[in-house]
């Protein structure tokens, strides 16, 4: 049950707020005139303010300058904590896969000994800036300031970071031409992953070249990845080119991985395959005699006399008579 004097409490509590929160609403209204009011008495009086309250206001001023820099270090204290928790996290979980790369990468070394696995040989490159474009509607080049004293040759292909850019047409000393794949005499062999076919990228001077020449069409399919073959020696297998964007029309085109529009760097690579066949291989002879017999004795070459051959190598009907 309520006591009489707890209500006259609650009472004089309510009509203090209600007096403190006008007499508030009262100060504000009338700080909010005075600032207001374009007069030089006004304008003497809110300067005799300011000058009485300022230094007090410093005072204050500091205090909860203070505070606010104590609970902004102390919320970036927080923050630091809670990186610095993630990041140890984050160092176990990269140790564990350091663990597992070293083993898988002991166990690959092993089996490659065991089958005496070749690899193929590490392509290096040379990084240069592309100095110049010399595109237009029907040529499509650029210029990076890497030459041939950088040991770029003819033919190197050229890729950012994405994949395949193009290939070196022209070197000097200190700079090579860079022919995109979007050019019109564009050619380069590439293959359709996962099916294995191989096709021509033929440019055309579109954002996205033809496939031409394709073996076993039915097999592919749109987001098919696209990357060279290696064949004929000049690239080396495994390049990314893009993916295969089918046309309204039928056609197969490549959708480039490499971003033309934003071409600063490039990579030329200086790859020369180790596989190379330089001279043809003998005649396959079968072992013993031949397999359909000779009539009559034999006789070496050296052993006919001389005049028993005709003109045409043959041996002559009177040669024996």
């Amino acid at each position: 049950m309520a006591r009489p004097g707890d209500d006259r409490t609650g009472d004089v509590e309510r009509r203090l707020r209600r007096a403190l929160l006008g007499m508030a609403t009262v100060i504000c209204l009338a700080l909010f005139l005075l600032w207001r009011i374009d007069n030089p008495r006004i304008e003497r009086l809110r300067m005799e303010l300011a000058d009485a309250v300022l230094p007090g206001m410093s005072w204050v001023a500091g205090p909860i300058e203070l505070g606010t820099a104590m609970v902004r270090d102390y919320r970036n204290f927080l923050d630091v904590y809670d990186q610095n928790r993630e990041l140890r996290r984050e160092i176990q979980r990269l140790r564990v896969w350091r663990e597992t790369a070293r083993a898988l990468e002991e166990e690959n070394a092993q089996l490659r000994a065991l089958n005496h696995v070749r690899l193929a040989p590490r392509t290096v490159f040379v990084t240069g800036d592309v100095i110049a474009d010399s595109g237009g509607p029907f040529s499509h080049t650029v210029m990076v300031n890497v030459g041939e004293r950088d040991g770029v040759l003819d033919g190197s292909a050229a890729v950012d970071g994405s994949g395949l850019v193009g290939r070196v047409v022209g070197t000097g000393q200190t700079a090579a031409r860079i022919l995109l794949l979007t050019d019109f005499s564009s050619r380069v062999p590439v293959m359709i992953r996962p099916s294995g076919r191989r096709a021509i990228l033929a440019g055309d001077g579109a954002a996205a070249p033809r496939l031409e020449f394709v073996d076993g069409i039915d097999e592919l399919r749109p987001g098919d990845q696209v990357e060279t073959s290696g064949d004929g020696g000049v690239f080396p297998s495994g390049l990314p080119v893009g993916r295969i964007i089918a046309m309204p029309d039928g056609s197969l085109r490549a959708a480039l991985a490499a971003d033309y529009n934003r071409l600063e760097f490039l990579r030329v690579l200086r790859y020369k395959p180790d596989t190379q066949i330089d001279r043809p291989g003998g005649m396959v002879v079968p072992p013993g005699p031949a397999s359909s017999p000779l009539i009559g004795p034999t006789r070496p070459l050296g052993a006919i006399p001389q005049g028993a051959l005709p003109a045409d190598g043959l041996p002559s009907a009177t040669a024996g008579n």
